[in-house]
């Protein structure tokens, strides 16, 4: 009779560790879930910010031969959403955004494309160094957190400093010609330079104004 017993309740324990372990499973898989969506819906947003800030808040100049530059924040909130959800993620929602907004404006259709390739690679960046190198999202330390949000929207940019105007002057070259496209890259260095700095001083300080309320608020993801 002992022994039935003790059988009996060797049973009921392993039951028990069973439906803990399929309740284990079942939560992380929710919160798996629960993560991707709120990425998917942050994606969206990044796209209609970066749409918005763009299309609207850009300062364009007019170059001789019809084509033009501009001044603008649409590259902060590629590295901004980088930062909040991961290179991928928030570097394709700037990058839609503003290949829309391209999309949209007869001066800028034919660079689409070079928009799409180069936003999503300043995400892509910036989200590397921030998470894979500095996993500012499980760290606590705050100068820790600053000094990679600072390196990392600098990589970023940094990048596209390079990348877009030189990508830029080939591209042009193929579509416009060598005279229009060399006066273009004069443009482009200096505007692009500019863009730079105001989008990384812009990026950081609204992510670490941003990111107490979003820890406190439980939407800061662990991305490392």
């Amino acid at each position: 009779m002992f022994c039935q017993v003790q059988i009996c309740d060797k049973i009921q324990v392993r039951e028990m560790q069973d439906i803990c372990i399929q309740f284990t499973a079942g939560g992380s898989d929710m919160i798996r879930n629960n993560d991707k969506a709120y990425k998917i819906a942050m994606t969206g947003l990044m796209a209609a910010l970066s749409y918005v800030v763009f299309t609207f808040g850009q300062i364009k100049l007019t170059l001789p031969g019809g084509d033009a530059t501009s001044i603008h924040l649409g590259n902060a909130v590629c590295v901004l959403g980088a930062l909040l959800i991961g290179g991928f993620w928030g570097g394709l929602g700037g990058a839609i955004g503003m290949t829309i907004g391209d999309l949209l404006d007869p001066v800028y259709v034919v660079y689409a494309p070079k928009t799409f390739i180069l936003k999503l690679c300043i995400g892509l960046i910036t989200g590397f160094v921030a998470h894979r190198i500095g996993k500012i999202s499980v760290s606590t330390d705050k100068k820790h957190i600053l000094k990679y949000v600072i390196l990392a929207s600098a990589a970023g940019l940094l990048f596209n400093m390079a990348a877009d105007p030189l990508f830029g002057y080939y591209y042009k070259l193929l579509i416009i010609g060598k005279p229009a496209a060399e006066l273009a890259l004069v443009w482009n260095i200096a505007s692009t330079s500019i863009n730079a700095v105001i989008s990384a001083a812009t990026s950081v300080l609204i992510y670490m104004a941003a990111r107490p309320a979003l820890h406190s608020a439980g939407l800061l993801l662990r991305l490392s």
